[in-house]
C-alpha cells in the first residue's frame, strides 16, 4: 500500500516533504598542499632576507670612506671582501721577480705596462693566461713589489685581489677606488666561468662598455688557465645550441677581448725548469752537487708528470727541509 502522505491545510493538497539545503563538501587539505602553504612563507621570507643583504652589502660599500688617502697608507696590498670591506696584507707572499725564469719576455711586457700606469700615461688591462704553475700570478705580484721598491710613499701602487667568486661586486669596488688620489692594481687570481654563471657581465661592464667605465687610477690583472676565460665544452655548447651560433660564442668570447694585452706562458722546457731550481738554490743558499742536484731535480719532475716554476719551487722546499736549510734569502 502507497505511504500516507500528510495532509495540508484544507483546500491546499497533499504536503510535499521539506528538502534540506544541500551541504557542500569542505574539500580536505592534501598533505601536498599542506607542504606548500607551509613552505611559501619560509620561500618567501628566504627571497627577502637575501633581497636584504645584498641591499645592505651595497649601502655599507658606498657609505664607507675607505677610498680616502688616509686608509691606504696601512699598506701596498689589500684584500676585498663583497661586505665592502678592505683588509690591509702585511705581507705578501712573493718571489723576486729575478727567480723568475723562462718567462723573460712576458716580464717585460708587463714590467713595461705596469711601470706606464705607475706614472699616470695610458695602459691597458692584462690577461695572463696559459700552462698551470709557470708564474702567472708570481710575476703579477713581482712586479708591482718591483714598481714600488724605488718609489715615495705617496706615489706606490695599491694592489688590491678580488675573489673569483666575489667578481659581481667588482662595481662597488670600483666605487671606492675612483675618489683616491693613489693608483691600484685591481688582481683576480684564476679568472674563468663555468655553465651559466653570468657574473661575468659585471666584469665585461667594468672593462669597458658601461657608462661610468674603468676609474682612470685603476688597471685590471687577471690569471687564468683559459684564453678566453670559459672552457672549451662551454663554448662548444653555444655553438652548437644556439639559433645564431656565432653570436652566441662571441658574446662569451668578447669578455677576454676587453683585456688590451695578452699573455701567454706555455709550459717550459728542461733547461728552464734546472735554471729555475738551480736560481732558487743559489737565492737561498742551499749547497749541492750539482750534478746530484740535477738528477733529484729531473726525477721530481718525473714523479709529477710536469716541469713548472711551481714545481721546481716543491722540490726546492723538499730539498731544504732534507738538508735543514731555512728559506730565507742569503
Amino acid at each position: 500500500m502507497p505511504k500516507n502522505l500528510s495532509k495540508s491545510p484544507a483546500g491546499k493538497g497533499p504536503r510535499t516533504p521539506a528538502r534540506k539545503p544541500a551541504r557542500v563538501a569542505a574539500k580536505r587539505p592534501t598533505a601536498a598542499s599542506k607542504a606548500i602553504a607551509k613552505a611559501a612563507p619560509d620561500l618567501s621570507q628566504e627571497r627577502i632576507v637575501r633581497a636584504l643583504e645584498t641591499i645592505a652589502a651595497h649601502l655599507s660599500a658606498q657609505g664607507m670612506p675607505a677610498a680616502e688617502a688616509e686608509s691606504f697608507e696601512r699598506a701596498d696590498a689589500y684584500v676585498w671582501h663583497p661586505d665592502g670591506c678592505l683588509a690591509a696584507v702585511p705581507r705578501v707572499s712573493r718571489v723576486e721577480l729575478f727567480l723568475l725564469k723562462g718567462v723573460d719576455r712576458m716580464r717585460d711586457i708587463l714590467m713595461e705596462n705596469t711601470e706606464r700606469f705607475a706614472n699616470g700615461l695610458p695602459a691597458n688591462n692584462a690577461l695572463l693566461w696559459g700552462a698551470r704553475g709557470m708564474g702567472k700570478s708570481s710575476l703579477v705580484k713581482a712586479a708591482h713589489a718591483s714598481i714600488n721598491a724605488e718609489r715615495k710613499p705617496a706615489d706606490k701602487l695599491k694592489l688590491i685581489e678580488i675573489h673569483r667568486e666575489d667578481i659581481e661586486s667588482l662595481p662597488a669596488l670600483m666605487e671606492q677606488l675612483r675618489a683616491s688620489s693613489f693608483r691600484f692594481i685591481v688582481f683576480c687570481d684564476d679568472l674563468s666561468f663555468d655553465g651559466n654563471d653570468a657574473s661575468y657581465k659585471s666584469l665585461k661592464a667594468v672593462l669597458e662598455g658601461g657608462i661610468e667605465g674603468r676609474p682612470e687610477n685603476v688597471i685590471l690583472y687577471a690569471t687564468s688557465n683559459r684564453r678566453h676565460l670559459l672552457a672549451r665544452d662551454m663554448i662548444e655548447n653555444e655553438r652548437s645550441t644556439a639559433i645564431n651560433p656565432g653570436e652566441a660564442v662571441e658574446e662569451k668570447v668578447s669578455l677576454s677581448d676587453r683585456f688590451g694585452l695578452w699573455l701567454g706562458f706555455h709550459r717550459c722546457s728542461q733547461d728552464e725548469y734546472l735554471a729555475m731550481v738551480r736560481g732558487y738554490c743559489s737565492h737561498f743558499g742551499i749547497r749541492i752537487d750539482d750534478e746530484a742536484l740535477e738528477r733529484e731535480a729531473l726525477e721530481w719532475s718525473t714523479t709529477r708528470g710536469s716541469r713548472s716554476g711551481r714545481v721546481a719551487w716543491q722540490f726546492v722546499q723538499e730539498l731544504a727541509g732534507r738538508l735543514g736549510v731555512k728559506l730565507t734569502a742569503k
